[in-house]
């Protein structure tokens, strides 16, 4: 080829890789924690096939179908015994391929709309994090009132520059300092309790962890604490929060988080009367 001719071929073929050159996506891992999740865990799986490139389920030997649903789409499935809800996340993202990584709950799904968000973000990322919304199906009813929504989670973030932190069992996502944090448009849809005798025990089950972890932290309470904190959570939530615009559920959800409050008050006196 002469010179005519390769300063001919360099003018037009360059520039027009220039212009029409393929954007180059952010690989993304998506990680779930589980243990006995397959009724759940395959409309999570169903949601996040647009989008993630890996599946990470880290199961915590579950007696039921939930690692023969993981694999049958694909997912790199870890067993590890249960390690605490904010050891065990942390575990999962170190089982990670990417960077990039999709934070979901077995009983979590995307909408189409933060699907679509997601991938635009795999196009162009312009932050280290993102929040998104998080919409919660009660006993069958969308709650939307009383703290519930749009309650804004970090779920998407590069990994190197955060880590999953708070009290068991409320994670939240810890960023570096000097982290940059987005938003999303669109909701993740979570599938909570079935009924009411559900929502109990859990109550139950969680004021004892976070009691624990409240004794461990060398944290204290009193008699005022154990009278005072449920009223406050109540009317925090039933009307400041405006839980009475979900009716029945919306009074249920306020009494019950309530009565969760002064079960962990008095389960952390009952750590401190052992100790002393």
């Amino acid at each position: 080829m002469n010179g005519g001719m390769l300063f001919l071929f360099s003018s037009v073929c360059i520039p027009f890789s220039v212009y029409f050159a393929v954007p180059i996506m952010t690989r993304l891992s998506a990680a779930i924690i589980t243990f006995n999740e397959e009724l759940n865990l395959r409309r999570c799986l169903l949601s996040l096939q647009k989008v993630a490139d890996e599946i990470v389920v880290v199961d915590s030997l579950s007696a039921d179908a939930t690692t023969a649903i993981a694999a049958e789409f694909g997912a790199k499935v870890v067993s590890q015994p249960f390690l605490g809800y904010i050891e065990q996340k942390n575990f999962a993202l170190s089982q990670c391929s990417n960077n990039w990584v999709l934070s979901l709950d077995a009983d979590e799904a995307l909408t189409d709309e933060l699907a679509n968000s997601i991938l635009a973000v795999k196009s162009n990322t312009n932050a280290d994090a993102y929040t998104m919304s998080r919409l919660t199906s009660y006993c069958g009813q969308w709650i939307k009132h009383g703290g519930w929504y749009p309650d804004r989670k970090v779920r998407l973030f590069d990994r190197t520059k955060a880590q999953w932190a708070g009290i068991n069992p409320h994670d939240k996502i810890e960023l570096k300092s000097g982290a940059k944090c987005g938003s999303l448009k669109g909701d993740i849809l979570h599938y909570t309790y079935n009924d009411l005798g559900e929502h109990i025990r859990q109550a139950d089950k969680f004021s004892t962890i976070i009691a624990g972890d409240l004794f461990h932290r060398g944290k204290k309470t009193s008699l005022l604490k154990i009278v005072f904190k449920p009223c406050i959570r109540f009317i925090r939530d039933y009307i400041f929060k405006s839980g009475w615009m979900d009716g029945y559920y919306g009074l249920v959800i306020a009494k019950i988080s309530a009565h969760a409050v002064f079960l962990r008050e008095i389960r952390l006196k009952e750590h401190h009367d052992k100790k002393s």
